[in-house]
C-alpha cells in the first residue's frame, strides 16, 4: 500500500485524517455491505470534513467503556472524545435526565430554573480562589468564545498569547487562537493580534530541553508579554491532550507574569476536567488560580452538550452587553446531567481512583516500552496517557502509528493518535482493571506486530 502523501503529516495533530489511504483499505476489509450503505448515506447527506465525514463506522449502543459497532462488534473506547469520565450510559445520568424532562425540559431566555442554579452553585464551590461566576453553554468553542469577549471587556485590550498545536474549538475565534493547521490552514484572515508561542512540551521544544524542562517556555510568555505590553490574556490548555505535562513550576511563572503584564490567565480544561487528570480541575495540581476556566465535554456526562465558563468576581464586568446569550445557555436538562456526572465522580471516589488506575497503566506501559523499541515515550497524569512512537533514528513514527491504531481498531480498541505519532489513552475513569488489561494486551500485541512487519 502507497504511504499518505508527506504534505499530509502537517495536518495529523488532533486526530487521525479519514483521506488516508490507510483508512480506505481499512474500510474495505472491516465494513459489511449493510454498514456500507449507511456510511455512504451519510457521506451523502453530511457536509464533509477530514476528522469525520465520511466515518470510520456506524454504532448502535455504547455503554461503560464500550462501544458496540452495527455489526455487533463490542471496542473498548480510550477515546470518547473525551465525553465519558463516567462511563457511557450511566444510570445515575440517565436516570436524571429521564426526570428533568418530565419535570422542566426547557428553560425560556431571561428565566432561570433551580437545576441551572445548583449546578452553577456546585462549580463554584468545586472551583479554586474566587473563581465564583459561570456562565453556561451548549459547547466548548462558546464557552471559549465567551472567554475572549470577557476578557477584551475587562481590560480594554484584544490581543492574546496562545499556543502553538493548542486546540480550544472549531469556530473563527477559537481556530484564530488555536495552534493546528488542520484548522487554520485555508482560513483566511483570522482575528488580530492572536499571537502564537511554543507549548510546554520539553522533547519538541525550540530549546531543546530533552527529559529535563528548564521553563524556557514560560518565560518566554513574560518576555513576550512585555515586549507586546498590551496583551488582555495568555489562553491556554492546562494540560494538554497529547499529553503535554507541563512542569511543576511552569504555571506560577506564567501566572506571575500575567499579573505583572495585566493580562488575563484563561484556562482550558473542556477535555480534561472533572477528574480526567486525578483532580476535579487540571489547574489544582499547579496551586495557581486562573481567571477563567473554560470546563465542557464530560460535564454533559456523556449524553448531554455542556460546557461552561467560570470566572473570578471582579470579571463580572458586562451587564450592560451580551456576553453568552445562548439559546440553551441554562438547560435545565444538561444541567442535570452535569449534576449527576459530578455526584458520580464524589460518591464513587473517581479522583483517587484516576491516580491509581493511571500509575498503574503507566507502570504497564514502561515495562512494555522496554519490550517494544517503537515506543519513545510514555507519559501521562490520571487516565489521560500518551504513548508517542518514535523510529531507531529519532524521527516521529507517524506511518506505525497509523497502522497501530487500525489494527487495535480490528482488535476491539478505540484511541485517538494526536501530533501524527501519540496514541492517547482516555479510558472512562470507572474502567475495571481487567478491562484496562485486556486494552493493553491488544496495544501491545499491535504494536508488536507493525514493529516485526507482520501489518
Amino acid at each position: 500500500m502507497s504511504e499518505p502523501p508527506r504534505d499530509l503529516d502537517a495536518l495529523r495533530s488532533e486526530g487521525d485524517l479519514n483521506i488516508s489511504p490507510r483508512r480506505h483499505a481499512w474500510d474495505e476489509a472491516n465494513i459489511d455491505e449493510e454498514t456500507a450503505a449507511m456510511l455512504e448515506e451519510d457521506a451523502r447527506l453530511f457536509l464533509h470534513q477530514s476528522l469525520s465525514t465520511p466515518c470510520l463506522n456506524v454504532l448502535q449502543s455504547c455503554e461503560g467503556p464500550y462501544l458496540e459497532d452495527s455489526q455487533g462488534r463490542r471496542i473498548l473506547d480510550f477515546h470518547g472524545n473525551s465525553v465519558h469520565q463516567v462511563g457511557f450510559a450511566n444510570p445515575r445520568v440517565l436516570q436524571a435526565v429521564k426526570d428533568q424532562l418530565d419535570d422542566l425540559p426547557f428553560s425560556t431566555r431571561r428565566y432561570t430554573n433551580q437545576t441551572a442554579i445548583n449546578l452553577a452553585r456546585k462549580l463554584t464551590d468545586l472551583a479554586p480562589g474566587d473563581l465564583n461566576r459561570v456562565l453556561f453553554a451548549p459547547g466548548g468553542a462558546e464557552a471559549m468564545g465567551m472567554a475572549l469577549k470577557l476578557a477584551r471587556a475587562a481590560t480594554g485590550r484584544f490581543k492574546t498569547i496562545s499556543m502553538w498545536d493548542s486546540f480550544h474549538g472549531a469556530s473563527l475565534d477559537t481556530i484564530s487562537i488555536g495552534g493546528e493547521a488542520i484548522f487554520r490552514k485555508g482560513a483566511g484572515p483570522l482575528l488580530p493580534g492572536t499571537e502564537h508561542v511554543p507549548p510546554p512540551d520539553n522533547r519538541h521544544c525550540p530549546w531543546e530541553c530533552g527529559d529535563t524542562c528548564t521553563l524556557q517556555c514560560a518565560k518566554y510568555i513574560d518576555y513576550v508579554l512585555e515586549k507586546e505590553g498590551d496583551v488582555a490574556a495568555v489562553i491556554a490548555e492546562t494540560v494538554r491532550s497529547t499529553p503535554y505535562i507541563p512542569a511543576p513550576d511552569y504555571w506560577r511563572i506564567v501566572r506571575e507574569a500575567c499579573d505583572r503584564h495585566g493580562a488575563l490567565l484563561i484556562l482550558d480544561e473542556i477535555p480534561t476536567c472533572l477528574g480526567r487528570t486525578g483532580k476535579m480541575f487540571a489547574v489544582e495540581h499547579y496551586g495557581v488560580v486562573p481567571d477563567m476556566l473554560v470546563i465542557g465535554k464530560g460535564l454533559g456526562g456523556g449524553v448531554m452538550p455542556l460546557a461552561a465558563l467560570i470566572a473570578c468576581d471582579d470579571l463580572n464586568v458586562m451587564q450592560d452587553r451580551a456576553l453568552g446569550h445562548y439559546t440553551h445557555e441554562k438547560s435545565p436538562v444538561a444541567c442535570a446531567a452535569g449534576l449527576a456526572t459530578i455526584a458520580c465522580i464524589e460518591d464513587e471516589g473517581l479522583l483517587s481512583r484516576s491516580v491509581e488506575l493511571g500509575e498503574y497503566v503507566i507502570g504497564k506501559l514502561r515495562a512494555m516500552q522496554q519490550r517494544q523499541p517503537l515506543i519513545g515515550d510514555v507519559r501521562g497524569i490520571g487516565l489521560l496517557i500518551g504513548v508517542e512512537l518514535i523510529l531507531d533514528t529519532g524521527v516521529r513514527a507517524i506511518n506505525e502509528a497509523e497502522q497501530v491504531m487500525y489494527a487495535a481498531l480490528e482488535r476491539g480498541l478505540n484511541f485517538k493518535i494526536s501530533m501524527g505519532n501519540v496514541l492517547t489513552l482516555a479510558p472512562p475513569l470507572t474502567i475495571e482493571t481487567d478491562q484496562l488489561d485486556a486494552a493493553l494486551d491488544i496495544l501491545e500485541s499491535c504494536i508488536a506486530d507493525v514493529s516485526a512487519g507482520r501489518i
